[in-house]
């Protein structure tokens, strides 16, 4: 499946292919809910990095999680790349040289019609704001860290993998 995607100022532009196009988690971390989060939380769905297309590459920033500091005080920073528009600060994805074949666009940016997941996975309920309320289904699972299964491992489960 194609997943496409723009910014809310339409300067971005993007596509990428995907086998797991469900919106299957939404992410509770002070991270996803700080940078991307309007509920509190975000929803990422994964796509092949190799399958990538961009218009107006100019517009886009990356913005690196600092993760606390160094003996010598200096920024740790997260190798992920959290991808947005500088124009219009809509997150767009992220990528992780730690799985390079790997794109996570945020659900938010992506244009294209998206399937209703039969469950949702809540992640990072450890680090929620308290003003979040979970609003989930007998279905969902729960965790306070990451969950057991990956994003991949989540839609072969459930029989929603696409080509």
């Amino acid at each position: 499946m194609q997943l496409e995607g723009t910014c809310h100022c339409q300067a971005v532009r993007f596509r990428v292919a995907t086998s797991h196009a469900c919106p299957y988690n939404l992410c509770y971390c002070s991270i996803c809910r700080k940078t991307a989060g309007g509920g509190g939380y975000a929803i990422n769905l994964s796509g092949r990095y190799e399958t990538l297309h961009v218009e107006g590459k100019e517009h886009i920033r990356v913005y690196r999680v600092r993760l606390g500091e160094t003996k010598d005080g200096e920024a740790k920073l997260s190798p992920a790349q959290r991808h947005f528009c500088r124009n219009c600060g809509s997150y767009l994805w992220v990528w992780d040289p730690r799985w390079p074949e790997l794109l996570h666009p945020f659900a938010s940016a992506i244009d294209s019609e998206l399937p209703i997941p039969p469950e949702r996975t809540h992640l990072m309920l450890d680090h929620k704001a308290s003003w979040v309320e979970v609003h989930d289904d007998e279905r969902d699972r729960r965790f306070g860290e990451y969950p057991d299964e990956s994003i991949a491992e989540w839609h072969e489960r459930l029989g929603l993998t696409a080509e």
